[in-house]
């Protein structure tokens, strides 16, 4: 029974390790032909320090869909560059998602990132924003 137990845990990790590493598709032809229907605008950068003295680095904005489609998820790239043009941070955030209702045509919704593991040697200037994956509602 624990052999059983055992392969069918080791099994499930050898999956769920195998599906993390595929990481989010890229774009498809059809979302990259959209991505001209989605606009990030008012884009501001706010850096703090936590109560646990780690500095915060905090992304706002708005992200508008003029596109016929509804959308359940919008994942950009957030690049941070050092003073000579090197990303020193590029993470693939979520700015939709399906639990918050998605994006429907002609709406427009905020969004907020808060990055931590930002590096020292970051330029200080806004990250570039790019839109990395779409999820069309269906």
């Amino acid at each position: 029974m624990m052999a059983v137990l055992g392969t069918a845990v080791f099994l499930w990790a050898r999956y769920t390790s195998a599906s993390a590493a595929k990481g989010p598709a890229a774009l498809t032809p059809e979302a990259k032909a959209y991505v001209r229907n989605l606009k990030i605008s008012e884009p501001e950068m706010k850096a703090h320090e936590s109560y646990m003295k780690q500095s915060i680095v905090e992304i706002t904005g708005k992200i508008r869909n003029d596109g016929p489609q509804a959308i359940n998820v919008v994942d950009i790239f957030c690049s941070f560059y050092d003073a000579y043009g090197q990303i020193v941070l590029r993470e693939r955030v979520s700015i939709v998602r399906e639990k918050m209702g998605g994006l429907k045509p002609g709406e427009e919704k905020p969004f907020r990132l808060a990055f931590d593991t930002v590096s020292e040697s970051w330029n200080q200037t806004m990250p570039n924003l790019v839109i990395a994956g779409i999820q069309f509602s269906e």
